[in-house]
């Protein structure tokens, strides 16, 4: 069994045994049927995975990992919010007849702000800290943004990523250590698929930026498993587990706007099979 498969089923259980249900409840997301999309939530989730041990991916089912890190590059290389420049369909229900989903996700990462040593975007502020200034405790991007949010098609679920430095007695080589704020998650469609996409961008930072990885936290305000999936759920977190699968980056690459999809890959990687059709509310 991964590390990852054992947060993850512990998870799951505390949210559908223990979790506060929004049944007949004021909600926003509805199903496309149009009936309300209750949920059972638990508030304040932390995960902690040490990236040095292993990588976090699922075994109950196949995470694909070239398809979450394709969405990563849109939003933290590319800087985009059109849905053209994105391989994987997930954006669509959101993109206006343009393909654009507004102010979000990538297009804040891509404003350029003004700093003391020049004018630098989110991204581009974050590797310049880490290569200048690693042990600074102000490494963070921040894309939920007020003034903003009126021309966003869906207001950012992960919105904060702050990056944090730290080093072992008797070793030179520094250490990435990474927290990633989310407001809101469908545990189902999305948990596993945030968790490694984000532990990819540590692994690329930390090796554009000379360092070790060391841990990755997720903190989920509103960790939230639907109604429709609640069978779907029990199903998955009952299934066969396997070990974590070996993660391969190409060690050739040290410019972080050189990263693809095909720099990536988990070796070894044994997983159940994909649960077809999840709906998805909106």
């Amino acid at each position: 069994m991964s590390y990852a498969d054992q947060v993850f089923i512990k998870m799951c259980r505390e949210i559908i045994d223990h979790g506060c249900s929004t049944e007949g409840e004021k909600v926003r997301p509805h199903w496309e049927d149009g009936t309300p999309a209750y949920t059972v939530k638990q508030f304040g989730v932390v995960n902690r995975y040490d990236l040095s041990k292993e990588f976090p991916a699922l075994t109950l089912r196949k995470t694909g990992i070239k398809s979450c890190t394709d969405e990563l590059l849109w939003i933290w290389q590319k800087k985009s919010n059109n849905i053209h420049d994105l391989g994987p369909r997930i954006w669509d229900s959101w993109a206006d007849e343009d393909g654009s989903i507004g102010k979000a996700y990538g297009y804040q990462l891509g404003v350029k702000h003004q700093y003391r040593e020049g004018t630098m975007d989110q991204v581009d502020r974050v590797i310049y800290d880490l290569k200048n200034n690693p042990y600074s405790r102000r490494i963070m991007t921040n894309i939920y943004v007020h003034q903003d949010l009126h021309e966003m098609n869906l207001y950012p679920c992960a919105y904060s990523m702050t990056f944090n430095v730290t080093k072992k007695a008797g070793s030179d080589r520094l250490i990435l250590n990474a927290i990633l704020n989310q407001r809101s998650q469908d545990v189902l469609a999305a948990n596993n698929w945030n968790v490694c996409q984000y532990a990819v961008l540590v692994h690329m930072l930390a090796q554009v930026c000379d360092m070790n990885v060391g841990e990755f936290v997720h903190v989920i305000a509103d960790a939230h498993i639907y109604d429709r999936h609640i069978p779907l759920v029990e199903e998955l977190i009952t299934r066969e587990t396997h070990p974590a699968p070996k993660f391969w980056l190409n060690p050739e690459i040290k410019d972080f706007y050189q990263f693809t999809k095909d720099d990536v890959r988990l070796d070894e990687y044994v997983a159940g099979p994909q649960i077809k059709n999840i709906p998805i509310a909106v």
